[in-house]
């Protein structure tokens, strides 16, 4: 491929390669071509020129396939136009001369159609250049295209469109030939040829609009002055389209569509597409002026006769009509403009409404028409009330403005439709009263209310009754789209009606019936309301059903013989009922299924199947029109058995399975109808085998109306009422039932699927012989609806026991299922074929024997090698896909050569592109399924590809979506092998981009989908290779095609690359936009591909916002779900990784669309162009001003406003990237670094600076009129307070920067405390508030006074019992809020005694000066007087407290396990109803934890609210538990109260931390944790917890399980935090014990105190102490893994050095140690001595690994912990106890063995710390004398430590061992000292003499000569007089070596000359201490004399000297200080 990028054509490179690769070859250098001409140097091409042409037109001749040839045509233009022109008209007549050439054979073909194609690209790039020569090539042409065959025509058309736009004006002469020609190809038979002349004719929105039909509504580009058309005309002429059809729609082409009275659905579907086209073509603000216009001419379409001549044709007018509204105004209009617009259909249905209320009352008949008037408003009403609905619903809260405004009366028009004659429109109605309720919920509750009132008022009209019911029956269906619910009562009331009209439907033979459907329709409704709900109703259920059936046979029969048609009607609509009833409470209350209710359901239910036999019976007696409701009945039976578990109905297997099995072959029904269920059965990836049916487009919806099953695509609301109030499926925008006859089949086909695989092996046998009988009896038409139905049962059945993981049964089953399936495999109908394909795949699946399919594939060989037919290659070869795609690349793996070399032949064959399709889909399937066991035949099977892509046309899209299909597999296949190098893989990857570089040029949409796909997966794998600069650009232009797939698959494609490469999409994405910008003058763009898919009127418009802006708009258009996700995931990873970086570009992008008001979109009048400007644009400017709808200037703006959900995802988006900041870098929050940083001008942006802008966005969002809106924008503001709180404002110091913020926070915060406000706003509200008061931020009382007081306002509605929302909205709405309040409350009473306690613990200061260095938390704290947040919740204290123990009462009851259910109060807690006890646990759950910290610090600082009982008892409302009063004593009382209190505190802490769910916020342990510290910091709590010890022990095993799942340090903290505490109570608690006993005197004979009693053993479960030790070791453990010995043993140990731990980390272990040496004092002495050994073994383990050297020389904080552990064991009293005499002194001897042993020098640990290991062992020294003296061993190892320490190079370590060795040697007991002394005294002595040859020159080593010397001078006063001469002659020498002579001293470092002073000031102190031996010294040597009197000479010398100096100073400055010195004596 390399090869081929020259500028001349390689020709010796050609000659080499094979035949088959040359065309890849030729076609590569033509892309390359392509890119270098233009970018090439002009001088170079004109050298080459001549060679050039020649090699391009040589190639003209070489039969160029499609692609080939159109990039051939483009660079022969290219070439000439940059270089000469001289040799053009040469080659113009060479290619007109190939055209006129006579030879028609299918060889020579391409080459002429190369020609055309080089003809119409000369002409588009040179034009008028080629002026002269035009009118022969013209007519040369149109001559050939009376002639050309399909190809040839599509060419040339396209030829002639470049023609006449590259000459523009100067072709008029030629333009009416043209059009003649073109216009009699309207009718060709070629798709694609009707396609090529739609384009070609773009001039008269007309023809169009017929001829788009097939599907491709193309627009009026004008290019031909024709006279202009009013608006009226042309919807004049679109309305004759749609409803006449053919028939002189065209006056001169009426004989063009010979249609007859009908109206063809295509040509109905296209004319809708056209509307749609044609108004968004003239855009929004057209249609704002003129939507009166348009909304009455559309409604006018649909209200027309010929529109609605059957029932299914009126839902098909209807369902397009609603597509055309919803496409225009759904998108194009921004909300602003859709009040508007919903104003207008507001008026247009009561206009309509007046008119039937005038028929209606109009008794006396004089109005005939009236009636059929009636018929024809209900399907206007129906598409008013759709859109109506719609609207709202997508408005959502934003549309308060159209509910509200009286003058619109929206709901009262609306409701006035409920009384409609017709069911259609009250259906209708009642739907659009559902989307008001969901998108507005505070009117859920009045408008059921509402209806309810009119039932019970209008009882005896039978239109009330059936309407005001739907309309209950949506509202009720609506309720589980409102998160808040509605009261409880409601359904209550609900219940009460249904009942009441049930049982008077009897009375009234009028209303019988519309009451009997309300009541179960009512019922069914209420269903869906959940278990919570049912539950209470569920016996008065279950009655009512089974009182609707008959209760035995006996009945049954009697009941046959009764009754006329009338009342069997009604007893079949009730039993319908019912079943619909029972159907609705399986499917929505599950919980309540247990098997009785299914046994009392089952009764009813057989009885409705024996009723089912007697049916047709009683339909010959009473008449046909009973058909209708037996069927109702048999489709709500099959619903609800396809709900219950086939075990329960197998008794009546038989049946049921003859009935489904007649349902569905049609046993009993005349009308071939065919279920709709198929396509859904067959796999999604098939639908490119069944023609164009299926794929998703915008338009999905009123093109199903073309699919070939019954009714497709004609659901309506009426065909089934239930429907209202059921889920909607995903993906319906409205429920649309299909007609009764299609939904019994369906339900049959689905319910047989569940029950087949249930069923004996001999019935299926019967079945599937029965179903061949069925398939051969029938005829034609018939039995083709009968095999489809069949085949889809068949198909359901496979699926099933697939499901099941059953097999399909013995050989003779098999068989009879494979007869069925081969013989529909050369079925003609593809849909069969497809099914029948799809059923092998399965069967094999279910089998799963190798024999059996082998068999199978066997047979479709056979059938392949052989046939010739097209229909059984193509079944035949589907079959081989479906069998590997089921039963995959292992179980197929034999055969896979062999199908693979069979479907390779089928795709080449070009004589039928059906069979190719088949086959290349086929081999799609093969290569997926296969995976790397295909790898051995990618090259062959990528080579047909390529060669396929260069030459089938390109009018046979569907072989080129295969085609794409193919290469996806492949390239899934080969995988990530495609990075590599080697020669083949790089062949592989430049056919895999050659492909999709093809593709990517074709003209199909969903082509270019799969190339699209095809690059991502590339992009996957070889992520180097795939060009981005050209893929992007590519990919945005997508993004604005009419077509979905290909809007989806630029998304997909873009979400994955922006997953990577974020930066550089971005990038490539601008300069695109700046390509744009600058060809604006040449607007033409080369690639005409891209400019046919556009939508009209959003051209690309990527402006400075980037492709992030195109995103975000295109949320505002789009409404397919996949693709929303797919834009938000994207726009999610662009932020990820940019926002950072570019963060004021993102900010800004969230504030456009946050600040978009709804205003934009008000109409806006443009000036007509100046007259200046140019005659042809004043042409085309029209004189009817209708048409000027957008003018130049309007392309800058967004079509429309960013919608609310736009603007919530934005507000999320902000959300996001304060995170993302708070996670980058540290200075995002912080302003002075943040402005310092801005002067230095780094690159990139902090967020601190934007602070404003993300306070304004989080206001506009948080006091928007959506709800949704209103909830991110709250969030929002909590995070910007969490975040910013603590951020100083430099300027002013003390003060923090969000003080300036106040008045905003306030204003957004106000109107969530409003009363209409919804509840989880206000919750929402509560929390932003609490951390708002809490965060430190406010300083001033005052100003916290605003915010408080919206707290306090929530509290009295909270105290005074229901809040104001109760009515609307659920009573857990009403719980949600109230906790809300209090856990709001509960974290500002936390925070304030935080504050409190923080200001107690510091000293009291002067107010803080500038410098700010201080706690974040404690900002405002010297600002205000500590206690100022307490001042301000104090007054609510008493009550808030009440509440608070309220609530937690009720939370530890919700609790429970489910079996103490029956212990709840029966009328719920204090804030709960016990109704929605469910949702209000939720609600408990997340606001549990700050109340319980808030309780326990309530508790512990008033003394467990002693002194609070007085006032307790006037306070509490009936409702909350006063405290037990009584006539026992108050102290009584008040144990009894706290006793309480604490079983409840506990209660719920440690049922929480017994298994905290992994969803819970790590901030609720915390919370928990801390309440549990704050509460045993009490003495009743501590007395409580240590009076139980089994309690404590419960603690702490819980909390080491709460240790075992959760990691974060903090935790573990405040877990040892806890335990102290339990410890330090059980430690008080012994000593009262124990000074009790003492008082009592009796010492001998009471039991042992302390765990442990006389034998010392402790009972794991029972001992405290065991219990705190497991959890202290394991933290231990955690933390330092190398104290766990069995680590050591195991093989794999690796030794660890010690180091330093975390900080966190050290804090642990110091406390756990602390713990640890607290326990023995909670043992007996014999308990002590069970545990001591376990506690030193770790104490001195962790001494040994982390006595690590520090660099500042500090202690590590788990040594010091380890060492006053030490000393607390070792000092402890045990040690004066005879009794345990011998064991105390081994245990203290092995402890310091050990630390000797672990401080022993080691090359392993060169980084001990020396000195912390002898403070050890002095320590021990010290401490445990009497059990240390005499041991040699131990004393010999002591002594080796202190002498290692005295030669360490390190002086620090022998200033500490010199401090050391002095405390051992003074110690009291002379035995232990003197050893030491004798050893060491020498050393030193030594030590310090060597000082005087190596002078100190650090400090440091100083300190260690001082530390030595201060050693010696005590050792001489410790001794006795007679030795003092010989101690003091080792002294006062070495002192006076020290000295420098006179000198030495001037030139003497400072450390050096501060020796000679420390020196000199000892011996002048010792002289005078021991005078008589001194002088005995001095007197012995006269040369020390001699130096210690020049010394002292010196001395006084240098001291007069400085004496003077003082002197010589101005005594000014003198004077003060010494008057001060003086004065202070």
């Amino acid at each position: 491929m390399e090869l081929a990028h020259s500028l001349l054509l390689n020709e010796d490179a050609l000659a080499q390669i094979t035949e088959a690769k040359r065309p890849v070859f030729i076609f590569e250098w033509l892309r390359f071509l392509d890119k270098i001409l233009v970018a090439a140097n002009k001088v170079d091409v004109k050298e080459k020129q001549k060679k050039l042409v020649e090699q391009l037109i040589g190639l003209i001749s070489s039969a160029p396939g499609p692609p080939t040839r159109k990039l051939l045509a483009k660079n022969i233009a290219t070439l000439y136009s940059i270089g000469d022109t001289f040799t053009v008209f040469q080659t113009l007549d060479k290619c007109n001369d190939i055209i006129k050439s006579r030879d028609d054979t299918p060889a020579y073909l391409p080459t002429k159609l190369a020609a055309v194609a080089c003809v119409g690209a000369f002409y588009e790039k040179m034009g008028r250049m080629l002026g002269s020569s035009f009118p022969d090539t013209i007519n040369n042409l149109l001559k050939a295209l009376k002639s050309a065959e399909s190809q040839g025509r599509g060419e040339i058309l396209l030829s002639l469109q470049k023609v006449l736009s590259g000459l523009g004006g100067a072709a008029a002469s030629c333009h009416r030939d043209i059009y003649k020609n073109a216009r009699s190809l309207l009718t060709d038979r070629s798709m694609a040829v009707r396609c090529a002349v739609a384009k070609f004719l773009r001039f008269s929105s007309l023809e169009l609009a017929l001829h788009s039909v097939m599907f491709r509504p193309f627009l009026p580009k004008t290019n031909f002055n024709v006279k202009r058309a009013t608006l009226e005309e042309v919807l004049e002429l679109m309305a004759t389209g749609f409803l006449r059809g053919g028939s002189g729609f065209l006056k001169s082409g009426g004989e063009m569509l010979k249609g007859g009275a009908s109206v063809s659905r295509e040509v109905r579907v296209g004319v809708t597409q056209a509307y749609v086209v044609f108004v968004t073509t003239l855009g929004g603000q057209w249609l704002e002026r003129n939507f009166a216009t348009f909304l009455s001419h559309v409604l006018d379409l649909v209200s027309h006769p010929r529109a609605t001549q059957t029932h299914v044709e009126a839902v098909y007018s209807r369902r397009c009509v609603s597509f055309m509204l919803r496409a225009t105004l759904g998108g194009l209009l921004g909300e602003k403009a859709q009040i508007a617009a919903g104003k207008e259909i507001c008026q247009a249905i009561s206009k309509q409404m007046r008119a039937v209320e005038a028929v209606v009352n109009d008794i006396s008949g004089e109005n005939k028409a009236g009636a059929a008037d009636v018929s024809a408003s209900q399907h206007v009403m129906v598409c008013a009330l759709k859109e109506l609905g719609s609207l709202v619903q997508s408005l959502s809260a934003t549309a308060s403005p159209l509910i509200q405004e009286p003058s619109i009366g929206l709901l009262e028009t609306v409701t006035s439709v409920l009384l409609h004659p017709s069911m259609a429109a009250r259906l209708a109605a009642a739907w659009c009263l559902r989307c008001v309720a969901v998108a507005l919920p505070y009117q859920l509750t009045p408008l059921l209310d509402r209806c309810a009132e009119r039932i019970n008022n209008l009882k005896s009209s039978p239109e009330a009754v059936s309407g005001y019911s739907f309309a209950m029956a949506a509202l009720l269906g609506g309720v589980h789209q409102c998160p808040l619910g509605i009261p409880h009562s409601k359904g209550k009331l609900v219940v009460s009606i249904a009942e009441d009209l049930l049982r008077t439907a009897a009375q009234n033979s009028r209303l019988s019936l519309q009451r009997t459907q309300a009541g179960w329709l009512l019922l069914g409704a209420l269903m869906t309301l959940g278990s919570s709900l049912v539950r209470y109703h569920l016996p008065k259920m279950l009655l009512l059903w089974r009182n609707v059936f008959p209760r035995s046979q006996k009945e049954l029969e009697a009941e046959k013989a009764r009754g006329d048609s009338f009342t069997w009607q009604v007893t079949l609509e009730g039993r319908a009922g019912a079943l619909c009833a029972m159907r609705s409470f399986v499917a929505h209350c599950p919980e309540l299924l247990t098997e009785d209710v299914i046994r009392r359901l089952m009764t009813p239910i057989e009885c409705a199947m024996t009723m089912m036999s007697h049916v047709p019976a009683i339909i010959k007696v009473h008449g046909a029109h009973l058909k209708a409701s037996a069927a109702m009945v048999r489709l709500r039976l099959y619903d609800i058995l396809a709900l219950l578990p086939p075990k329960t109905y197998e008794g009546i297997f038989n049946a049921l399975l003859r009935e489904l099995v007649a349902e569905f072959t049609l046993t009993d029904n005349s009308a071939n109808t065919t279920t709709s269920l198929l396509r859904s059965l067959c796999h999604y990836d098939d639908s490119v085998l069944m023609g164009s049916w299926l794929q998703e487009t915008d338009h999905k919806c009123i093109e199903d109306q073309l699919q070939p099953n019954s009714a497709s695509g004609s659901g309506a609301l009426e065909h089934d009422p239930s429907s209202i109030y059921l889920r909607i499926p995903i993906g319906e925008a409205i429920p649309g039932p299909l007609p009764l006859g299609v939904s019994v089949i369906d339900a049959s086909v689905a319910l047989f699927g569940v029950v087949f695989p249930h069923v004996s092996f001999k019935h299926r046998l019967q079945m599937l012989d029965h179903f061949a009988e069925c398939i051969k009896q029938a005829k034609g038409v018939r039995q083709q609806a009968v095999q489809l139905n069949i085949f889809t049962a068949v198909l359901s059945a496979l699926k099933g026991l697939a499901e099941n993981k059953s097999t399909l049964g013995p050989e003779e089953v098999r068989k009879s299922a494979l007869a069925l399936v081969m013989g529909a495999l050369d079925n003609p109908n593809p849909i069969l074929r497809c099914a029948a394909g799809e059923a092998l795949g399965r069967m094999a699946q279910v089998v799963g024997e190798a024999a059996f399919i082998a068999r199978m594939a066997q047979t479709s060989f056979d059938k392949l090698k052989s046939a010739r037919d097209v229909v059984s290659r193509t079944g035949h070869s589907l079959a081989l896909g479906c069998l590997h795609r089921y039963v995959g690349g292992i179980g197929s793996g034999q055969h896979l050569k062999t199908s693979v070399s069979i479907l390779l032949a089928l795709a080449q064959d070009g004589s039928s592109h059906e069979v190719q399709t088949w086959a290349l889909h086929s081999l799609a399937l093969i290569v997926d399924s296969s995976g790397p066991m295909y790898r051995g035949y990618v090259e062959p099977t990528l080579s047909l590809v390529l060669t396929l892509l260069l030459t089938v046309p390109p009018s046979h899209t569907e072989v080129h979506q295969c085609l794409g299909r193919c290469l996806g597999a492949l390239i899934t296949t080969v995988g990530p092998e495609l990075q590599g190098n080697g020669a083949t893989i790089s062949t592989i990857r430049s056919s895999c981009l050659v492909g999709c570089a093809i593709m990517q040029d074709h003209s199909d949409s969903l082509v270019q989908a799969a190339a699209i796909s095809c690059l991502q997966q590339l992009h996957m794998f070889a992520p180097r290779h795939v060009n981005l600069s050209s893929l992007v650009p590519c990919l945005c232009v997508h993004l604005c095609s009419s077509h979905l797939l290909l809007r989806r698959a630029a998304v997909a494609c873009l979400r994955q690359l922006a997953q990577r490469e974020a930066a550089e999409v971005c990038e490539y994405a601008m300069s695109l936009a700046k390509r744009a910008g600058d060809s604006k003058d040449n607007t033409t763009i080369s690639d005409e591909t891209l400019t046919l898919d556009f939508i009209p009127g959003s051209d690309l418009n990527i402006t400075e916002t980037g492709l992030e802006g195109v995103l975000f708009g295109m949320l505002d258009r789009e409404t397919d779900r996949k693709l929303c996700s797919d834009i938000h995931d994207t726009l999610g990873h662009m932020l990820s990784s940019l926002a950072v970086e570019k963060l004021s570009h993102w900010l800004k992008l969230c504030k456009d669309v946050l600040a978009a008001t709804t205003d934009v979109g008000g109409a806006v009048v443009f000036e007509v162009e100046k007259d200046e400007e140019d005659s042809e644009k004043k042409d085309e400017m029209d004189d009817d001003t209708m048409f000027t709808g957008l003018g130049e200037d309007d392309k800058t703006k967004p079509s429309v406003a960013p919608r609310w959900v736009t603007r919530v995802f934005a507000a999320d988006c902000l959300c996001r990237i304060i995170l993302l900041c708070a996670n980058a870098n540290k200075a995002h929050f912080d302003l002075a670094a943040a402005r310092s940083a801005q002067a230095k001008n780094v690159k990139g942006d902090l967020l601190v600076l934007h602070l404003s802008d993300l306070i304004r966005m989080a206001f506009m969002a948080a006091t928007d009129h959506s709800n949704q809106l209103r909830m991110a924008g709250l969030q929002a503001l909590e995070d910007i307070i969490k975040k910013f709180a603590s951020v100083p404002e430099p300027e002013f110091p003390g003060h923090v920067i969000l003080e300036q913020y106040q008045a905003n926070v306030g204003a957004a915060l106000r109107p969530a405390f409003s009363p209409d406000t919804p509840s989880d706003i206000t919750a929402k509200a509560c929390q932003v508030c609490s951390t708002w008061i809490g965060s430190g931020v406010v300083s001033d009382l005052n100003d916290l006074r605003r915010v408080h007081n919206l707290l306090v306002s929530s509290l009295d509605k909270v105290q005074t019992g229901r809040g104001s929302s109760c009515q609307l909205y659920s009573e857990s709405a009403t719980t949600m809020e109230k906790l809300a309040v209090l856990k709001a409350w509960a974290e500002v009473y936390v925070m304030a005694m935080k504050i409190k306690k923080e200001a107690e613990s510091k000293p009291a200061k002067p107010v803080r000066s500038g410098d700010d260095d201080e706690d974040e938390e404690d900002l405002g704290v010297d600002v205000l007087p500590p206690d100022s947040l307490i001042t301000l919740v104090q007054p609510e204290l008493p009550s808030l407290s009440r509440l608070w123990l309220a609530m937690l009462r009720d939370y530890a009851l919700l609790t429970l396990p489910a079996e103490f259910s029956s212990q709840l109060p029966p009328d719920g807690g204090a804030f709960y109803t016990p109704e929605t006890i469910d949702t209000a646990r939720l609600h408990y759950r997340s606001s549990w934890a700050p109340v319980l910290h808030a309780v326990a610090l309530w508790l512990s600082s008033t003394g467990f609210g002693a002194g609070q009982e007085k006032e307790e008892v006037p306070l509490a409302p009936s409702k909350t538990f006063a405290l037990p009063q009584g006539a026992s004593s108050p102290s009584k009382n008040f144990e009894d109260s706290v006793k309480d209190r604490m079983h409840l505190m506990l209660g719920v802490s440690i049922e929480f931390l017994c298994f905290p769910r992994p969803e819970e916020p790590i901030e609720h342990v915390v919370s928990c944790l801390q309440a549990l510290c704050t509460l045993l910091e009490s003495s009743c709590a501590k007395t409580h917890i240590a009076e139980d010890q089994l309690l404590a022990v419960e603690l702490l095993n819980v909390l080491h399980r709460l240790l075992l799942t959760r990691d974060p340090p903090a935790i573990q903290l405040q877990v040892t935090a806890v335990v102290q505490e339990t410890i330090r109570a059980a430690q008080d608690h012994l000593q009262q014990q124990r000074t009790s006993k003492e008082e009592e005197g009796e010492k001998d004979s009471q039991p042992i105190l302390g765990e442990g009693g006389d034998t010392g053993e402790l009972i794991p479960g029972k001992s405290l102490v065991f219990a705190a030790m497991e959890l202290l070791v394991f933290i231990l453990v955690r933390h330092l893994p190398q104290l766990n010995t069995r680590m050591k043993e195991s093989p794999s140990h690796v030794p660890l050095r010690p180091q330093q731990l975390p900080e966190e980390s050290a804090r642990l272990v110091a406390n756990t140690v602390s713990i640890l040496a607290e326990l023995p004092s909670l043992c007996s002495p014999a308990g002590s001595m069970t545990i001591l050994p376990t506690v030193l073994f770790l104490i001195t383990g962790v001494l040994r690994e982390t006595a690590v050297k520090t660099s500042d020389n500090s202690v590590p904080v788990p040594v010091s912990a380890a060492m006053q552990g030490i000393k607390t064991i070792i000092t402890s009293p045990l040690a004066l106890l005879e009794s345990m005499q011998t064991q105390w002194t081994s245990l203290v001897r092995s402890s310091l063995a050990s630390v000797l042993e672990y401080s022993q020098p080691d090359e392993s640990r060169p980084d001990m710390d020396q000195v912390s290991m002898l403070t050890t062992i002095t320590l021990f020294l010290l401490s445990a004398s009497n059990e240390l003296v005499g041991v040699t061993v131990l004393q010999k190892g002591c002594m080796d430590r202190f002498r290692n320490a005295l030669n360490s190079s390190d002086p620090w370590v022998q200033a500490r061992c010199y401090q050391l060795l002095l405390s051992v040697f003074q110690h009291a007991s002379r035995a232990l000292s003197t050893p030491y002394i004798h050893a060491l005294a020498p050393l030193m002595v030594e030590k310090l003499k060597a000082v005087e040859l190596s002078r100190p020159g650090t400090a440091a080593e100083l300190q260690a000569v001082q530390e030595g010397i201060r050693v010696l001078e005590n050792l001489v006063g410790m001794g006795e007089e007679q030795n003092r001469v010989q101690l003091l002659a080792l002294l006062v020498p070495t002192l006076i070596s020290y000295l420098l002579d006179e000198n030495a001293i001037s030139s003497a470092s400072q450390v050096s000359e501060g020796l000679h002073d420390f020196a000199l000031q000892n011996l002048m102190r010792i002289g005078p201490l021991y005078p008589a031996a001194f002088k005995i010294v001095i007197g012995a040597a006269p040369e020390l004399k001699t130096r210690l009197e020049s010394a002292i000479r010196a001395n006084q010398a240098s001291s007069k000297a400085k004496a003077a100096a003082r002197k010589a100073q101005p005594t000014v400055q003198t004077a003060p200080t010494i008057k001060l010195k003086t004065s202070f004596f």
